[in-house]
């Protein structure tokens, strides 16, 4: 495998010393699993502002807001709905026998609409909030409006390297583009670390968010502490787990109850609410597992002892009854519901295709259809987390993906036709 700074766009240097050879460890672990070429490191500075470990545990607000994001929307027809992964309470169809037919749509005439971070991109995030470089790009609703949450982010030449940062949308139709209103800062007005890490390889090499939700007025993360890194595609995690803000993003709260163990399936999570109720389809750390589904009622998000795990025939309070619905290997992924499709929506990078893939499923607990590529390491050289946009826009599906080498976040399309 080529080194790290190699495969990097010109001009985005790596910087000397110690710094480079960690950051290229790192770099060969997560970027080497999709046959060389998918994902970038993971490593970050904490921020001060941050409140960790003992932090008081505050009770979730009761539900999350039905409903279409913001209010006054508009008819389908003049702009998108909010779909279902969204905070948007969109109702969805009830759950069908296991031997319903798998088959569904597949997408088709992918195209890369706009670069969203990074010099030259349409937010301008180099010269607005010294974001040169940054990856995955997950979104939620919050209020009704969108935010976009980032990996890895770092400054010029590599410098000012944050495990993690956030931006507002201006609207969540992805068919106007992502385009940012804000991004949360520090004192300096550039985009902010969320949630720090000890940043100490083999205790907690760094955090980094995997999905988010919100419930009423409070924002949530789901994010996994990584203690290193391993064999590419692999990772091994501390633990992973929930933290929250109560101030739109500004501070944020490790909540150090609400955490899954280092060896659980809920290391990275794609999230789906749906009414009162949070859905997760969780991998472990790495790309190298299969997909488990649990859920918990919403006014209970932090308490782990409220979850419940689907196990092939129904709810168990027993984690380790829980089934895989997904075969492994299944990498960063997003769910949400079609009402185009009439189906659920899978997304999630195939290591070992070195593909972007779809599946689809009429309940979310299945069963999920035969894997549809979506697009291929061969057209889009390293790519890797395709994130869905949580708005329903009919037949065109909009999705973010990152690629390695330019190290940033561009948003694709593709358009949903039956499978022959």
């Amino acid at each position: 495998m080529a080194a790290a700074a190699d495969r990097r766009r010109p001009g985005f240097r790596l910087p000397r010393g110690a710094f480079v050879a960690a950051f290229v460890a790192v770099a060969a672990t997560f970027c080497g699993g999709v046959a060389g070429l998918a994902a970038a490191g993971r490593t970050g500075s904490p921020r001060a502002s941050v409140a960790t470990a003992g932090a008081v545990r505050a009770a979730a607000p009761a539900e999350i807001p039905a409903g279409c994001p913001g209010s006054g929307c508009p008819s389908p027809a003049a702009a998108p709905t909010a779909a279902a992964g969204s905070d948007g309470g969109v109702a969805s169809p009830p759950p069908v026998p296991a031997s319903a037919p798998a088959s569904g749509p597949r997408l088709v005439d992918v195209t890369k609409v706009e670069q969203v971070t990074g010099p030259g991109s349409v937010n301008a995030t180099d010269r607005r909030w010294n974001v040169f470089g940054a990856d995955l790009g997950h979104m939620f609703f919050y209020q009704g409006t969108l935010y976009m949450v980032f990996g890895d982010t770092f400054g010029p030449d590599s410098r000012q390297w944050r495990s993690n940062t956030m931006a507002r949308l201006v609207t969540p139709d992805p068919r106007a583009g992502l385009r940012f209103e804000s991004m949360v800062t520090d004192a300096t007005g550039a985009a902010g670390e969320l949630l720090g890490s000890l940043k100490v390889d083999g205790v907690e090499k760094t955090v980094i968010p995997t999905n988010g939700v919100s419930v009423g007025g409070r924002m949530f993360l789901h994010y996994m502490s990584v203690r290193r890194w391993g064999a590419p595609g692999s990772w091994q995690l501390n633990y992973s787990g929930w933290a929250y803000s109560d101030d739109g993003g500004q501070v944020w709260v490790k909540d150090p109850l609400a955490r899954w163990p280092g060896d659980s399936n809920f290391g990275q999570v794609a999230i789906v609410p749906e009414g009162g109720t949070v859905y997760l389809f969780g991998i472990p750390g790495g790309r190298q597992g299969g997909v488990q589904l649990a859920r918990v009622p919403a006014a209970h998000l932090l308490d782990l002892d409220a979850y419940e795990y689907w196990d092939g025939e129904g709810w168990s309070a027993d984690r380790a009854k829980a089934t895989t619905v997904v075969s492994s290997p299944v990498g960063e992924l997003s769910v949400r519901w079609s009402a185009y499709a009439h189906r659920w929506l899978m997304m999630y990078l195939d290591e070992g295709r070195s593909a972007v893939v779809l599946r689809t499923a009429p309940s979310l607990t299945g069963p999920w259809g035969p894997e549809e590529v979506v697009a291929t390491a061969q057209r889009f050289p390293q790519l890797y987390a395709p994130y869905l946009v949580p708005v329903d826009t009919g037949p065109e599906v909009y999705f973010t993906m990152s690629q390695y080498g330019p190290y940033e976040v561009f948003l694709m399309k593709a358009s949903l036709v039956s499978s022959p």
